[in-house]
């Protein structure tokens, strides 16, 4: 399973977000990738390598575990746990998170066509009895 090309491509993205690798995140990358993070907000392909190469955002620490892949073919949802401890503007941004990436094959390689971040918060409380009354 460390051998397959999406597990790969994960690799190699999380080497490049902790060094700030600019050229590879956007050769990892379709041209109309999308991040959603963790609060909701969007950022387009130049949006998101902007935030390195301007070095507001920096990422001190990186894992991405619990890693299952959905292969359909030419795309795959891989979903994980990422947990980051990196700051953005000299503001600590660390969390824990489920990443959902969207990867697709273009010719024999396998790109990045969207993150999505969001918190992990574990399962709702079931409703008490007064709650269905």
């Amino acid at each position: 399973m460390t051998d397959d090309p999406i597990f790969a491509l994960g690799r190699r993205w999380v080497t490049a977000e902790l060094s700030a690798d600019v050229a590879e995140l956007d050769a990892l990358s379709v041209t109309d990738f999308t991040l959603v993070g963790p609060l909701g907000f969007v950022l387009d392909k130049e949006q998101w390598l902007d935030r390195y190469r301007s070095g507001a955002f920096e990422a001190h620490s990186l894992t991405w575990t619990d890693i299952a892949v959905r292969d359909y073919g030419d795309a795959a949802v891989v979903i994980g746990r990422y947990t980051q401890e990196a700051s953005y503007q000299g503001r600590r941004s660390d969390g824990t998170f489920r990443c959902t990436q969207i990867v697709v094959r273009q010719d024999a390689d396998w790109l990045l066509a969207g993150i999505h971040l969001s918190p992990i918060a574990g399962p709702p409380a079931a409703p008490t009895a007064e709650a269905t009354s």
